[in-house]
């Protein structure tokens, strides 16, 4: 039975989602300190959150059994996701479910900030009828500057253009033929700042972003700018808007998300040409609905079935793209497993080649697997899909992958190479069949090795009787010998045999091999 904690209020509809899938228990504790919440979450598998639940490294670091965090929105930035990949944890979003929503209020924002309709609001509740101070700004034709055309960018795009404005877009990373579909005109910030009567943001935080909107870049915009920040606090400095806004250059501001929240800026939104609301971007109904049910499938998807997606910190995999992944990651897993157990000092350098059919994925997914295959071994520790890149990281391991569309004699081959400070060594896996893994490959040697069970592997000078002597030793000590394959490189005079044995072999016999005529090196590979 997986258990599920919401920590924060959800959608009833969501909550359902647990509650009627067999498998999963599911319990709402949305009353809590930071400190009971560090108590609560040791007994979960699951913990849903959405912005109030502040997931800090601590917490989740008192987190046993946790394996997935699912934020019931598109933001992470209460969960200290770096914390959460180093312990193996997946951190799964909802990107699409509110971004009609979130768009939809930045075009809200924006029409009533140019209207003044919360200031016009006020002043009649307060019984005053002040019809000339609320000299308002049309829209038509006007030039919408939009910074970040991502799926909500792309919804205020697509309004603006219905309420007949020039929208102007910057975004680096869209190609401009698919702006051009969109019906929009790619621009520079400069161009933006330089021409934009109104300008709303759209980017995710980061660190670039950050800031991004200061006093350099309000020194470029025209006087009687408008300012829109539906995305999130602190890429505007409030600082400087303030500056602006006093100062004339700025023209108005609508705000939804701030630095700090509950923002405690009084001297910003005090100010008679800002209107804001307390992040409401995403809070609709239907919104709020559409997200707590995206989340609660994501993560039982998840904890039932291993489906991975919309993680923050792993590549998404769906449940048919899982199946026919499935064994070309059992086989990265393998090899990497192999590998690991034949070298003897610390890795410095994996490089990882994909060749064959195998192309046709995106070899993410296979590349972290192997490296958690790899690193387990070595470890000996929890090492998982979310954390294995990051522990190589640490380790100071550099990771490269090549791709080559060359078919040998396999349909599709993995080739792993290891350069540690002693030596350099490489290992190759197939696919037999559909879903048999084989090692096809150990340095010059051309080997058909079942990865499985317990393994035995001797270098051995290519001499008569080695294999006869090792296999009666293994036979005095009473262990079967289930399989056997034999490669040699003739023309250096070197052999090497693999068996597979139904238990271990124990030190005392190990020795014994080891001291076997014309035997180079012994291992034991368990995998």
């Amino acid at each position: 039975m997986k258990r599920v904690l919401v920590s924060d209020s959800m959608a009833s509809e969501g909550i359902e989602i647990f509650r009627n899938t067999p498998g999963i228990e599911v319990d709402v504790i949305t009353k809590h300190t930071p400190e009971e919440l560090k108590e609560l979450v040791s007994g979960y598998d699951g913990l849903v959150v959405r912005s109030s639940s502040k997931i800090t490294k601590e917490i989740i670091g008192s987190a046993e059994k946790l394996s997935v965090i699912g934020r019931a929105g598109a933001g992470v930035d209460n969960i200290d996701v770096a914390a959460a990949s180093k312990k193996g944890i997946v951190v799964m979003n909802t990107p699409g479910g509110n971004t009609i929503t979130t768009g939809e209020h930045a075009i809200a924002m924006m029409l009533s900030l140019a209207r003044k309709i919360p200031q016009a609001t006020a002043s009649m509740k307060a019984g005053k009828w002040e019809k000339s101070r609320f000299m308002g700004n049309e829209y038509c034709n006007k030039t919408l500057g939009i910074i970040g055309i991502g799926r909500i960018g792309t919804v205020v795009a697509d309004r603006a253009k219905g309420l007949k404005m020039n929208v102007l877009a910057y975004d680096p990373f869209i190609a401009p033929e698919a702006a051009e579909k969109m019906g929009i005109t790619l621009a520079t910030l400069d161009e933006i700042y330089g021409s934009a009567d109104f300008i709303s943001v759209h980017v995710p935080k980061s660190k670039e972003t950050t800031g991004m909107i200061n006093a350099e870049a309000f020194a470029k915009m025209k006087k009687g700018v408008f300012i829109i920040n539906c995305a999130r606090g602190g890429i505007v400095s409030e600082k400087d808007l303030y500056e602006a806004l006093v100062s004339g250059k700025v023209a108005g501001a609508a705000l939804d998300v701030f630095e700090e929240e509950p923002t405690k800026n009084m001297a910003l939104i005090s100010q008679e040409n800002v209107i804001c609301t307390p992040h409401l971007g995403a809070s609709t109904d239907e919104a709020q609905t559409s997200v707590a049910i995206a989340i609660a499938e994501q993560m039982v998807d998840y904890l039932l079935k291993g489906e991975i997606r919309y993680a923050v910190n792993f590549p998404s995999i769906s449940a048919d793209l899982m199946n026919a992944m499935a064994p070309y990651l059992n086989l990265s897993e393998k090899l990497g497993k192999f590998h690991a157990q034949i070298i003897s000092s610390g890795i410095q350098e994996v490089h990882i080649e994909y060749s064959g059919e195998i192309l046709r994925f995106d070899v993410t997914p296979l590349t972290i697997a192997l490296l958690k295959g790899l690193l387990t071994p070595i470890l000996n520790e929890n090492v998982n899909y979310i954390n294995a890149p990051i522990i190589a990281q640490e380790r100071g391991i550099n990771v490269k992958e090549s791709k080559s569309s060359a078919v040998g004699d396999y349909r599709s081959m993995i080739t792993l190479t290891l350069k540690t400070a002693k030596a350099v060594t490489t290992t190759a896996g197939a696919l037999f069949g559909l879903r048999a893994p084989r090692i096809v490959r150990i340095n010059d040697f051309a080997v058909d090795v079942v990865p499985e069970g317990h393994l035995l592997m001797l270098y051995n000078y290519d001499k008569p009787g080695v294999i006869g002597n090792v296999g009666t030793a293994i036979g005095a000590a009473n262990i079967n010998i289930a399989r056997m394959h034999w490669s040699r490189v003739k023309a250096k005079q070197r052999a090497m045999v693999v068996f597979s044995t139904d238990t271990p072999l124990d030190e005392e016999i190990l020795k014994k091999m080891k001291e076997t005529t014309n035997v180079i090196s012994v291992y034991q590979l368990e995998m």
